[in-house]
């Protein structure tokens, strides 16, 4: 595939993530509830898996893009239950310069797959479930470090914009940077 054909796909990508994040502002859950112990009961239906849940919401192209790229779709929209902590479009645009364009070469399909893997921990994670500090393991096969507090939920550093988005397969929350595995 040409750099061209490829950047115009990632660009499609994003048009569809920009509509998955219109339809999770309707959904979303402050940190402020995050800390108060919201349920996330009241939320839409969770009829979509996942993957068609963060191609709803426009705001996760990029991330979408990347699962793709790194053939974890079946995966994702497998009967789960998973939890995602979902980096935003702005997230990724937040890492350093031709850092994405070179993790969606496929030479670096496995290096990809590792770090979206990092970001998915096995069952259904509520807000509710988290208290203090926690370190679950990820698919990836490492640890984050998950803290709540009284200001709101941190995964690694980034921070939890809006928790317990359902799904059919489990349950996503949106974090505002991508989170890297820790070097083996």
């Amino acid at each position: 595939m040409t750099a061209v054909a490829r950047h115009s796909g990632f660009r499609s990508l994003r048009a569809l993530a920009g509509l998955f994040a219109l339809s999770l502002v309707g959904m979303a859950v402050t940190p402020a509830a995050l800390a108060g112990g919201h349920t996330g009961a009241g939320a839409a239906p969770k009829a979509a898996d996942i993957v068609d849940t963060a191609v709803a919401a426009g705001s996760f192209n990029t991330l979408v893009a990347a699962v793709k790229a790194a053939g974890l779709v079946d995966a994702l929209k497998g009967p789960g239950p998973l939890t995602v902590f979902a980096p935003t479009d702005a997230a990724f645009a937040k890492l350093p310069a031709g850092t994405l364009d070179d993790l969606l070469k496929p030479e670096n399909k496995e290096k990809l797959k590792g770090i979206l893997l990092y970001h998915v921990v096995s069952g259904k994670v509520m807000s509710t479930d988290l208290k203090g500090t926690v370190k679950p393991a990820t698919l990836q096969g490492a640890t984050l470090t998950i803290v709540a507090g009284a200001s709101g939920v941190t995964v690694n550093g980034a921070n939890v914009t809006t928790a317990d988005i359902g799904a059919s397969n489990g349950v996503i929350h949106v974090i505002d940077a991508v989170v890297l595995p820790p070097a083996k």
